[in-house]
C-alpha cells in the first residue's frame, strides 16, 4: 500500500503561480487542491467610473501576453451596449490583430514550454546550436514568433497592449510597406510551423478523461462572433453563456473555478477544434488534413497539437486577407447611449473562451464589469485530470516521474496565472 507525501517547487515554462496539494494515503488520491496564488488585483473594480474611451486599454493590462484578447473582447463588449455596428474593415482587422495575438501566444507555448518535454530537455535554453535539429527548432521559434509579433503591429499598433483598436474602429490601417513584410515573414513561417505540427503530432504523450469541451464556433474559425457550442451537443447564444455557467468558490485558491451545465469541462485549442474544425481555412485542412483525423480527441496532450494547427490556420487565412484586402481611413463609429447600457463581449483567447459584460452609463463610462478568463474554466478540469493521473500511476511510477507527468500535463493546458515564468508548487500532503 502506498502512502506518499511529495514536494515539488519552482516548476518552469508555466506563465503565473500556484500550489498543488495532493494526499496519497493506502493506494488512493484523497485530496488533489489545485490553488491558484496570484494576488487579486480588482481590475474589474479599476475600471469602475472610468470612460469607454480609456477602460479597454485598462483592462488589457490584465495580461501582458494576452492583451489584445482582453483589449478586443472589452471593446466588443462596450460596442455592443453602445450600439456600435463594426464596419467589415473593422472586423477584418479585428481578425488579423487576433491572429497575430494566436500566432505568437501559440508559438511561445509550444517552443518554449512544450518543446523542451517532447525533446527530453529541461529548457530551451539547453538546446545545441551544433545539433542541427535543435537549432533549427530553436530558430524556428523566433521566425514563427516574429511573424505573429509582425502581424499584430501592422494592424493594432503593438504585439503588447496595442493601441490602434480602440471603439468604434481603429485609429491607424495597415499601409503597403507593411503589408508586404509581414506577408514576407508569414509566408516564410508556413513552412516551420508544418514541421512543428508534425512534431507535435507524432509525440507519443497521451492522457485522456472522459470531459466536455466548450468552445466558441465561428464560420471561419477567427475566433470572434460565433455560437458556444460543447461535444456534448449543446449550441447557445455566446450572449447566453454566462446562463450556463455555474460559479464555483474555491476557499483554498484566489481565482473562482466554473461548471458548465453543472460539470466541469474544459475550453481552448482542443475543445475549438473539436467543435469547429471544419470551419478552418481551406489551405489548412489541405496541408494539415492527417492531422485533423486525431479529432475529435479526449486527449489532453492533443491541446499542443490542436495549437499548432491553429497557427497554420492563422497564417493562411491572414495571408489571404492581406493580400485580397485595400485598407482605407475609416470615421470611427459613435456610440448611442440609453439609461441602460449592458454589454456581452465573447472570443477565443489563446487558452479558451473570455467573456466580458460590462454596464455603460449614459454618460459613457462603466459602472459594471465582469470578466470571466480561460483558465478559472479549466480550473476544476485540471484538478479532475491531476487526480485521475496520480490514481492511475501510483503502483507503477516512483514519486519524482509522477510529478514529472503532473508537470507535462498541466502545460498541455497552458494556462495562464500571470504573466510570469514559474508556476506550480507542489506539496504532497
Amino acid at each position: 500500500m502506498h502512502s506518499f507525501d511529495i514536494n515539488m517547487e519552482n516548476i518552469s515554462k508555466m506563465e503565473g503561480h500556484a500550489k498543488l496539494d495532493v494526499r496519497v494515503r493506502d493506494d488512493k488520491v484523497e485530496d488533489v487542491r489545485l490553488q491558484i496564488m496570484e494576488n487579486q488585483r480588482f481590475y474589474e473594480q479599476a475600471v469602475r467610473g472610468q470612460p469607454i474611451t480609456t477602460a479597454p486599454q485598462l483592462m488589457s493590462r490584465i495580461c501582458g501576453t494576452c492583451s489584445i484578447a482582453h483589449l478586443t473582447c472589452c471593446i466588443e463588449a462596450i460596442e455592443k451596449a453602445v450600439n456600435i455596428q463594426t464596419t467589415e474593415q473593422t472586423s477584418l482587422m479585428k481578425k488579423l490583430a487576433t491572429y497575430g495575438l494566436m500566432i505568437r501566444d501559440h508559438a511561445l507555448h509550444l517552443y518554449f514550454f512544450s518543446l523542451p518535454d517532447l525533446v527530453g530537455k529541461d529548457s530551451i535554453l539547453d538546446f545545441d546550436e551544433n545539433n542541427s535539429k535543435e537549432h533549427k527548432l530553436l530558430h524556428d521559434s523566433f521566425d514563427v514568433k516574429r511573424a505573429g509579433n509582425s502581424l499584430s503591429t501592422l494592424v493594432a499598433g503593438k504585439a503588447v497592449h496595442a493601441p490602434y483598436p480602440i471603439v468604434g474602429g481603429f485609429l491607424r490601417v495597415p499601409d503597403e510597406a507593411g503589408i508586404e513584410k509581414t506577408l514576407k515573414e508569414l509566408k516564410y513561417a508556413r513552412p516551420l510551423v508544418l514541421d512543428l505540427i508534425d512534431l507535435f503530432a507524432n509525440w507519443p504523450e497521451s492522457f485522456k478523461r472522459d470531459t466536455d469541451f466548450v468552445a466558441l464556433a465561428t464560420k471561419d474559425y477567427s475566433f470572434l462572433e460565433g455560437e458556444i457550442k460543447s461535444t456534448r451537443g449543446m449550441t447557445i447564444h455566446e450572449s447566453d453563456y454566462m446562463d450556463h455557467l455555474i460559479k464555483v468558490i474555491i476557499p483554498y485558491s484566489n481565482a473562482a473555478g466554473y461548471e458548465f451545465e453543472g460539470e466541469e469541462f474544459m475550453v481552448g485549442a482542443l475543445a475549438r477544434m473539436n467543435v469547429n474544425m471544419d470551419n478552418l481555412h481551406s489551405e489548412t485542412k489541405k496541408s494539415a488534413g492527417k492531422y485533423l483525423k486525431t479529432f475529435p480527441s479526449n486527449d489532453i496532450f492533443r491541446n499542443n497539437l490542436a495549437q499548432a494547427i491553429e497557427i497554420l490556420h492563422c497564417i493562411d487565412h491572414s495571408t489571404e486577407m492581406l493580400e485580397n484586402s485595400k485598407f482605407k481611413k475609416e470615421e470611427l463609429q459613435k456610440p448611442t447611449f440609453t439609461d441602460d447600457n449592458v454589454g456581452i463581449g465573447v472570443i477565443e483567447a489563446p487558452r479558451g473562451t473570455l467573456f466580458y459584460k460590462v454596464t455603460v452609463s449614459k454618460t459613457g463610462k462603466l459602472t459594471k464589469t465582469n470578466v470571466i478568463v480561460p483558465t478559472s474554466q479549466n480550473q476544476i478540469n485540471m484538478e479532475k485530470d491531476i487526480g485521475k493521473l496520480v490514481q492511475d500511476n501510483i503502483e507503477s511510477m516512483p514519486k519524482e516521474k509522477i510529478e514529472y507527468e503532473i508537470e507535462k500535463l498541466i502545460r498541455a493546458y497552458d494556462p495562464c496565472m500571470s504573466c510570469a515564468t514559474h508556476f506550480l508548487k507542489v506539496r504532497w500532503i
